[in-house]
This record gives C-alpha cells, sequence and structure tokens, in this order.
C-alpha cells in the first residue's frame, strides 16, 4: 500500500514542504509514499514551489482505510475527520505532542526546533540521502517561514546550521534576500476576509474549550487598511459562530517584530491576561504562535 504523507489543515509552507521533502526521503529508504495536503497553497507557499519548479502535493480530506505519516502535527483537530480510520505509521514533528494515537508502533521524529523541514534535515543526514537541489531550496524557504527569518523565538542553532546547509545545495547566495522576497509574495491580501483568516490556522481544545488560532505574517501591518480590519474583525464573529469559544487573529509585522491581536471570545479577560497586549492590541516581541501564544493560552484556560 502507498502511503500518504500528509501535514495539517489549512496548510502553511513548512506543512507543505515537509510533506514533499519526507515524502522524497521515504522513497529513497524504500518506502513507497505520496505527498498530501489538506488544502491548497497560500500564495506565500506558491511563491516557494514556483521559485524551486516543485508541484503542489495532491489535495486530500479523506485517509480512511490507508496508512499515513503526520507532518507537522499531531493533533486530531489538525487532521483530517476521518484520521481514526487510517492507520499512522510516524510523525514529524516540532509542536507539542498532540492526541493522536496508534495501535501500532511508530515511528516518531518529534524535536523543540523552530520547523518540521529541520527535523527532516536531520532524518536525511541520519539516513545518509543527499538533498536533492529543488528539494533544499523550498526547505531552506520553510525554516525561513517558521523561524521568520531566524528573529523568532522559536528558532534554534539548529535551524540556522540547517538552513545555511540548505542554502549551500540549493545554490542560494542571500538568504535574507530569498527570505524578503518570500514574505513580499505571502503579504498578498488580494483574498477574501476569511480566505485570510484561514491562512495559517489551527483549531486547538484548551480545557474543553475549542479556541481558534490564525496567524497573518506581513511584511508590513501598514498593508492592511482600516476597512480590511474591520472585515477582518467581522469574519472572526462568524468563525466564532460555527461553534468555537474563542477566535483570534495575530497580525504579525515581520520587520517591527511583534504583532497584533485580533479577538472575538467569550473569554475574552482571560485572552488579555495570558497574552497582554497593550490598548491598541500590540504585543511588542511576539512572533510565533507556538511558542508565545499557544503555550500561556492553555495555561490560563486550565487556571
Amino acid at each position: 500500500m502507498t502511503a500518504l504523507v500528509l501535514g495539517h489543515k489549512n496548510p502553511d509552507t513548512d506543512s507543505i514542504v515537509s510533506a514533499l521533502s519526507a515524502t522524497y526521503l521515504y522513497r529513497a529508504r524504500g518506502i513507497d509514499a505520496v505527498s498530501g495536503a489538506q488544502g491548497d497553497p497560500s500564495p506565500e507557499t506558491a511563491f516557494v514551489l514556483k521559485r524551486f519548479g516543485l508541484k503542489a502535493p495532491e489535495v486530500v480530506h479523506s485517509v480512511e482505510g490507508r496508512e499515513v505519516y503526520l507532518v507537522d502535527y499531531s493533533d486530531l483537530a489538525q487532521a483530517p475527520d476521518d484520521f481514526p480510520k487510517c492507520r499512522l505509521l510516524g510523525i514529524i514533528d516540532h509542536h507539542k505532542l498532540g492526541d493522536v494515537t496508534s495501535d501500532y508502533p511508530l515511528e516518531c521524529w518529534i524535536q523543540p526546533v523552530g520547523c518540521s523541514n529541520t527535523i527532516v534535515k536531520l532524518m536525511y543526514d541520519y539516513y545518509k540521502v543527499e538533498v536533492p537541489k529543488d528539494i533544499a531550496g523550498a526547505m531552506l524557504c520553510a525554516i525561513l517561514s517558521d523561524t521568520v527569518l531566524f528573529r523568532s523565538p522559536t528558532c534554534t542553532p539548529t535551524d540556522i546550521r540547517a538552513a545555511k546547509e540548505l542554502a549551500a545545495i540549493a545554490g542560494v547566495d542571500d538568504i535574507e534576500a530569498l527570505g524578503i522576497e518570500m514574505f513580499k509574495a505571502g503579504s498578498n491580501l488580494d483574498a477574501s476576509p476569511r480566505d485570510l483568516v484561514f491562512r495559517d490556522y489551527k483549531d486547538f481544545d484548551m480545557n474543553g474549550k475549542k479556541v481558534g488560532i490564525g496567524q497573518l505574517s506581513l511584511i508590513s501591518l501598514d498593508l492592511i487598511t482600516p476597512e480590511l480590519k474591520a472585515q477582518l474583525a467581522a469574519e472572526l464573529k462568524e468563525v466564532k459562530a460555527e461553534g468555537r469559544d474563542t477566535v483570534l487573529l495575530v497580525l504579525t509585522d515581520i520587520m517591527k517584530e511583534g504583532s497584533e491581536l485580533l479577538m472575538e471570545s467569550d473569554d475574552a479577560d482571560i485572552v488579555r491576561g495570558a497574552l497582554k497586549p497593550d490598548a491598541n492590541g500590540w504585543m511588542a516581541g511576539v512572533m510565533s504562535r507556538k511558542k508565545q501564544v499557544v503555550p500561556p493560552l492553555q495555561l490560563a484556560f486550565k487556571a
């Protein structure tokens, strides 16, 4: 049976590229595998795929009866709805350990680094498989995306070392320039408010409450007009009404190294107490949903 290598819902660059890079590695190890994605590429990811001549994975929403490797997540909320009907073979992830389970032993690579593709690079090294030039370039971009050009507090020396090694393989001389070009492409706001909210979005179970957190990373928040911000705020109300206790949109300014918080919540005081935005919603230094938003919120909802 051909195994499916699958990233999370509302896929970001790391999710899609890690599916591609891990699939190549699995095949090099003699494992029959194909990559998949639970959605189309975002503008940022589309830029990366085009820049390095790669094809987007097939969009997959059902895994019933299939063998599956997960990349970039281990939470049921981010998996296909029929995930319990598949056989889980392995996980590659850099987030907290989620709630997926398996009836069989797993191959798990979970490390506290800034990007899943950093872990995939470690796997290539471990199995002594050469990274192809095109895949190396995409993996480099995934690391730059997840670590926000190494500015995120999630970034580790391992991420930086992997990025430099991948840049050498891909023939990229100016890593910073490539990252800026990528983020400019990702700053495209020509989409509906709903698509922008869900461009990089995840649902979490926090002490029995469904909390959705989207993140929109832009070169500058000046790109967001007052009209668009009002539309985004209105869309958060619609998303919350779909069965969530709280919905957040973290608007990250890459160059200013901080984020503005938009929120619709039944527990606004809990959210504010956990994230501590100023009167205008600004959170200085906040760049990472994984490290600076989710953990304090989980602790606050447990209190």
